[in-house]
């Protein structure tokens, strides 16, 4: 009767352990939509974390240089205006703006490029020939022709930029 007993018991412990390992279909069915909604949403979240990280991760302190022109357009001893747009992209944020610069050479083989921007309160500035001044209308800014503040209220002078040659083209390093 032992036997029968012990039988028994090891019917009752084999039934129980496969009532343990079987699912119900309830159970298969919520562990399935789970698994599946789960992927789905990880296949929208990764690209999605990218889109939304990578702009953040960027360096915002690129420095390009952009092609100013000729060299044959600026005189000698006469600082002259160079217009250029520039495209810069902070973030998801791209920005055009208009960059205008002088260009000034006393010999045809090194040129210094100005800012045509007071450093006073930011108003543009103007070469005018007769004075042989860069002046500014807002507040009466002066600048000789190297850039250096002569009269008014300016506190340092006009911003340069550094310049390279190739071949007869001139370039400016922004950003």
């Amino acid at each position: 009767m032992d036997e029968q007993q012990t039988g028994e018991q090891q019917t009752g412990e084999q039934q129980t352990g496969e009532q343990q390992t079987q699912i119900s279909r309830r159970r298969f069915h919520a562990m399935t939509v789970w698994a599946v909604g789960g992927f789905i949403g990880a296949a929208m979240a990764i690209p999605a974390l990218a889109y939304i990280i990578d702009p953040a991760l960027k360096s915002s302190t690129a420095q390009n240089w952009v092609r100013l022109g000729s060299t044959s357009k600026v005189e000698l001893g006469v600082p002259t205006l160079f217009k250029v747009t520039v495209e810069q992209q902070t973030g998801w944020i791209k920005n055009e703006q208009e960059v205008s610069v002088y260009v000034l050479t006393d010999n045809g083989r090194d040129y210094a490029a100005m800012s045509n921007i007071c450093t006073h309160l930011g108003c543009r500035v103007r070469w005018v020939a007769d004075r042989n001044q860069f002046f500014c209308p807002c507040h009466n800014g002066q600048f000789d022709k190297q850039g250096l503040v002569v009269a008014g209220p300016p506190p340092r002078p006009l911003d340069r930029y550094e310049v390279k040659v190739e071949g007869d083209q001139m370039f400016i390093k922004v950003g």
